[in-house]
């Protein structure tokens, strides 16, 4: 198994979510849970491509986390 940061943006009507260690690898969604779906498929077919190609996996170098501060 391998693991990587995805960044989830809500929209107004609308999710989206990238990749960042995998650029071009993006889903949309009109829920949190259907774009959770959504990019762990495009993440597998992402790598799938890149291994047909004969392209290196990237590994996962993004680590992310939420910063609390007042506002």
């Amino acid at each position: 198994m391998i693991e990587y940061a995805v960044l989830y943006e809500r929209g107004e009507r609308n999710w989206s979510a990238y990749v960042p260690d995998l650029p071009g690898c993006v889903a949309t969604g009109k829920t949190r849970e259907e774009i959770e779906r959504r990019i762990r498929e495009a993440i597998s077919f992402h790598i799938e491509g890149l291994k047909l190609d004969g392209e290196p996996v990237p590994p996962p170098t993004v680590e992310a986390g939420i910063v609390s501060v007042s506002a």
